[in-house]
């Protein structure tokens, strides 16, 4: 065969490799067997291995990359990736058109607004971000922070679903969800127990798992599948004029978009339905709550959505979700188990934590094991027992709760549990402070408590040393080579390459990250301490009053205690570590490793900056035009304070759907309750 015969040979492989690709993957239709088109690859394979000139980013024989990644880069997204707000129940759908047609009446100027909707499962996997140049697929990156995310472009590429090349040579971005078929997700699970490797909890994090694998080899063993639903960006340079033409036609609604990303080649899940009114929403999630468990993957809920394009654009987004859109979630799961036992966990103060180790049972998609108890008191209102069968609740990736103890059930060898007079770990006798639920091991140089500190203090929300979990931590404190904090920083390469999983790379890496979390806002410093009752809210306030570690030192208990939203017991705890020699011999030695501290940076300094000053605010519920993070961020920058618990000092309780306890505390100390619509007037 000439070169000019095979290029064109290759070419027409190509196309009819795709053809049958795009049949039985996305369109669950077969035309020929296995067998022959595992042979229309192998021929491709030959040739291009034989002319490599003729080898392109689209042909089938690129799915799976030869050499593993080293790590996986950064990838800053071309459009900013939302979430959605979560509605539970039909009165949130009902307050969500409000909202909606509310911006509408004022953006339109009418009030004669006849909203539908397009309906489309959730499905619970991973969401991932492809795009695509003159039609050819460039990147394929995760969410990440909704603005940068990683480059898994190597794996993304061995998902049969996902075109290498779609029909239009277009610049485009698409958003969708990569998940693993329960069939495969099961079958995965019955091979990992046979070679005695731990199981996958559910399909979404095997998934997510797969997508971080650096070795796209082992993706593609794991047969992932994957829906798309948004075309987020495109580029209408390309387009004729006006965005309309021969080439392409832009969608004027949801349903529309949904269509054209089935023209394009896209995989796109056929269950969605444009529904006329909100009663026909409550139809579709009625129908898909009782038969989501017939699909070959997981679903969660609904997402609705305004169908109309140019009505989403003026409804807009808030700081983390479109407003235009909202998941409907289905109910919190609830399941019965039983209790083999209850065993304490030590935690970073030294505090006891019962936990309940249950028989293994799937509630809300994952497999659950363990839940806590919390303290004494939680144990003995539920009256749980070792033995007993227990109702366990689970929504989404909340941690699971025994909400109650089915007695009937029990036969009389239930054993009552008892919390220890000793520390399980040192033997040092337990205490318990007047006026706390928590009992404590005040024993400082306990090695359960030290690894939860060390475990604490590197953790993300502190010095956020990536690569560095309780796991690592811990054999690294069994060898000897940890003990304290200063001692994270004198760790050297020499010192991790011997011992098991710790290979050059990996020795490298942490390395890396310890280096580089050197430098650190004051306020993560107080709080990766670890310094009792001093929470994340309470660092990061104190640490923007008290901009350097010398103030820390110096400030007496009496200027603690006038600091608003802190009250005698922290004000004591704070005071007390300070001027702990051992604790300050522990600063010094951090300092002395190149730790620096640095004020958190202020994004606001206009006077308006400074409206909540003195004010302290406690946040109770889920507030639905917000995130909690989101509201916290929004009462910092204006100078407010937050803190976790209801006292006397708190001047606003914040309210949003489902409160817990605090909101019965606010009432009994008469502090000021607030709506989250009251809140966002308020700033």
């Amino acid at each position: 065969m000439k070169k000019s015969q095979t290029e064109q040979r290759v070419i027409k492989l190509k196309k009819e490799i795709n053809h049958h690709r795009y049949l039985y993957h996305v369109l669950d239709k077969q035309e020929i067997s296995d067998a022959a088109l595992d042979s229309l690859k192998n021929e491709l394979y030959r040739l291009e291995q034989k002319y490599p000139e003729f080898v392109t980013p689209d042909s089938p024989t690129q799915r799976v990359g030869g050499k593993p990644l080293d790590r996986f880069k950064k990838i800053k997204h071309k459009v900013t990736q939302w979430s959605f707000n979560d509605a539970f129940e039909k009165k949130e759908i009902a307050d969500f058109e409000k909202r909606v047609k509310k911006i509408l009446i004022e953006k339109e100027e009418n009030k004669d607004i006849a909203l539908d909707y397009t309906c489309e499962l959730k499905i619970d996997g991973l969401h991932i971000v492809l795009t695509y140049e003159k039609g050819i697929l460039k990147t394929g990156a995760t969410r990440g922070d909704g603005k940068i995310g990683e480059n898994v472009t190597q794996n993304l590429k061995t998902i049969e679903s996902i075109p290498l090349k779609i029909e239009k040579k277009i610049d485009a971005v698409v958003e969708g969800e990569v998940f693993m078929p329960k069939t495969v997700f099961e079958k995965l699970n019955k091979e990992r127990k046979r070679n005695n490797e731990p199981l996958f909890a559910n399909p979404r994090n095997a998934a997510a798992g797969a997508i971080r694998q650096l070795d796209s080899k082992i993706v593609k063993e794991r047969k992932l599948d994957c829906f798309i639903y948004d075309l987020s960006w495109i580029d209408i340079s390309l387009l004729e004029k006006g965005g309309r033409g021969d080439f392409l036609e832009l969608p004027k609604t949801q349903n529309e978009e949904l269509n054209l990303l089935k023209n394009l080649g896209f995989k796109v899940n056929k269950f969605y339905k444009h529904c006329k009114n909100i009663s026909e929403i409550f139809e579709f999630y009625d129908y898909w709550q009782k038969n989501k468990d017939k699909e070959n993957y997981w679903i969660d809920g609904i997402v609705v959505k305004v169908n109309r394009r140019d009505w989403q654009d003026k409804i807009g987004y808030t700081g983390k979700a479109p407003r235009w859109a909202i998941a409907y979630k289905f109910p919190a799961e609830q399941t019965t188990t039983i209790v083999e036992d209850i065993k304490i966990q030590i935690g970073r103060t030294g505090a006891l934590t019962p936990v309940a180790y249950l028989k293994p049972v799937k509630v809300a998609g994952s497999t659950v094991s363990k839940a806590t108890l919390h303290n004494k008191d939680e144990i003995d209102r539920l009256d749980v027992r070792i033995g007993d069968t227990v109702i366990i609740q689970k929504a989404g990736d909340i941690i699971p709760e025994v909400v109650d103890v089915i007695k009937g059930l029990r036969t009389g060898k239930e054993k009552e549990f008892t919390m220890p007079k000793k520390c399980p770990h040192c033997e040092t006798k337990i205490i318990k402070p007047e006026g706390e639920v928590a009992m404590y091991c005040p024993n400082k140089n306990c090695f359960a408590v030290g690894l939860r500190k060390l475990s604490h203090f590197a953790s993300k929300k502190a010095f956020n040393i990536d690569g560095f979990g309780p796991n690592k931590i811990k054999q690294l404190a069994n060898e000897g080579l940890i003990s304290n904090f200063p001692d994270i920083f004198k760790l050297k390469k020499g010192d991790l390459k011997l011992l098991e999983r710790f290979e050059e790379r990996s020795s490298d890496n942490l390395i890396k990250a310890i280096e580089k979390s050197k430098e650190i806002t004051i306020g993560k410093f107080i709080f990766a301490l670890g310094i009792r009752h001093v929470g994340e809210e309470m660092a990061l306030d104190l640490g923007a009053k008290l901009n350097s570690i010398n103030k820390f030192k110096n400030i007496s208990k009496e200027e603690l205690e006038a600091m608003n939203g802190i009250g005698p017991k922290v004000a004591k705890s704070i005071y007390e570590y300070f001027q702990d020699k051992e604790n300050l011999k522990l600063l010094d030695d951090l300092l002395k490793t190149g730790v620096k501290t640095k004020n958190a940076e202020n994004k606001n300094s206009d006077e308006n900056s400074k409206k909540l000053n003195g004010l302290s605010f406690v946040l109770t519920g889920t507030l639905q035009e917000l995130s909690r993070d989101e509201a916290k961020e929004k009462i910092r920058a204006l100078d407010g304070s937050i803190s976790s618990s209801i006292s006397q000092n708190t001047s606003y309780l914040v309210s949003g759907k489902n409160p817990g306890s605090k909101l019965e505390k606010a009432k009994k100390l008469r502090v000021k309750i607030i709506d989250e619509k009251e809140f966002l007037e308020m700033i």
